[in-house]
């Protein structure tokens, strides 16, 4: 498992201990570097206007489209030491 791997598994664990829920806007940036680190571009059809959680994590996932695995590990790994305040 290469430095990066690791770093990203340790923020996913991390996240998990903080004390306060980060705001939705913070939750679907790590959705979305997440789900483009760990599958790729975003797959599927864009849910219905009446789904707004979904969609929102639709639309966020699709931004980073043709974004590398590894930059978008990278960026998770920022945006939780960042709420670590590291």
């Amino acid at each position: 498992m290469s430095d990066l791997t690791t770093l990203f598994t340790e923020a996913q664990a991390n996240v998990k201990t903080l004390a306060e829920r980060p705001d939705n806007q913070t939750l679907l940036q790590l959705y979305a570097f997440y789900k483009q680190a760990t599958e790729g571009d975003v797959q599927g059809e864009r849910p219905g206007m009446m789904d707004f959680i979904n969609r929102a994590k639709y639309d966020a996932w699709d931004k980073l489209k043709g974004t590398s695995s590894d930059e978008a590990m990278q960026r998770y790994i920022d945006v939780v030491n960042g709420l670590l305040g590291k």
